[in-house]
């Protein structure tokens, strides 16, 4: 069973540096790399690594990198058929910050991916697809048609709802599984603070829930992963790895997530495969080049 992933595609220009600025501050790049990214082609190439038949759905420009960035994602082992290559429209970039310490900040101009609307969505065919996985780096119309769609069809629909985005709250109730960390917690439910025990982050989730079947996952960095349901929370604690670059650590979670669901893992089960890809994936340069293989992390779980 496959997985099919509504998202962004962006071209990543990441600059190493010693420090991150501050507001004001100009300081030296070590190096400058460029990478196929965004949300959406991130996590399509984190299901696609981890074995599952992974099908991208989003837009590129024509006349720039876009061409080029299918054939990158295509290398990887996903379909690209439904990505689109907009006439006039640039393809999405994100300009990124890596700082000695594996701590990044991220700047990302839409372009094309503001471009996809629902009625390209509704016209996409849905059969065969187990899991549905969106973000929030194109439009919410455009996820709500999908999801609408996929509960016709049983599909499994799962949120990362990152950004937070005012409008991703109303995308909630047509969800199964959400997935957010601290920070976009938070946010969506009204908190002074990021929750940090289990107990409040569990109190917090339950906020956001609007069916008794839907299940909430709380990414907490090196602390670990929460999965929170109506009547019960688990955690799976953080694996201790040496941190390289964090970008795209969350992505590798969502994608490596949806491939073992899609694989009809056991939820417990899945989230700790999920949770041990992403501690791999920070060990490397990159976001899509990041994300390990299904034996990569077969073995880390293992050793």
């Amino acid at each position: 069973m496959s997985v099919f992933v509504l998202g962004s595609i962006n071209l990543d220009a990441v600059a190493r540096v010693d420090d991150l600025p501050r507001p004001g501050e100009t300081v030296a790049g070590l190096s400058l790399e460029l990478f196929p990214g965004g949300k959406g082609a991130n996590q399509a190439v984190a299901a696609a690594r981890m074995g599952a038949p992974t099908r991208l759905m989003g837009a590129v420009g024509r006349e720039d990198s876009g061409p080029s960035l299918k054939t990158k994602l295509a290398g990887y082992g996903v379909q690209v058929v439904d990505v689109m290559e907009l006439q006039g429209v640039p393809t999405g970039q994100a300009h990124v910050w890596v700082a000695a310490s594996g701590e990044n900040m991220i700047v990302v101009t839409s372009g094309a991916n503001a471009a996809i609307t629902p009625s390209q969505v509704t016209a996409t065919p849905l059969e065969g697809q187990r899991v549905l996985l969106c973000q929030l780096e194109t439009p919410a119309q455009a996820v709500e048609a999908l999801f609408r769609a996929g509960a016709a069809k049983g599909a499994l629909r799962i949120l990362n709802a990152a950004p937070a985005l005012p409008q991703g709250a109303a995308l909630f109730p047509l969800t199964d599984i959400l997935i957010l960390n601290q920070t976009e917690l938070a946010t969506y439910a009204k908190l002074d603070r990021e929750p940090v025990k289990l107990e409040d982050v569990s109190k917090a989730a339950r906020k956001l829930m609007s069916r008794p079947d839907q299940t909430v996952i709380v990414t907490l960095g090196s602390a670990g992963v929460a999965t929170v349901r109506r009547d019960e929370a688990f955690l799976i604690e953080g694996r201790k790895v040496k941190a390289i670059d964090t970008t795209g650590a969350g992505d590798c979670f969502c994608g490596a997530l949806a491939a073992a669901l899609a694989a009809q893992m056991e939820l417990r089960e899945a989230v700790e495969t999920a949770n041990a890809a992403a501690a791999l994936s920070v060990q490397k340069n990159g976001a899509a080049p990041s994300m390990p293989s299904r034996s990569e992390v077969e073995a880390f779980l293992e050793g």
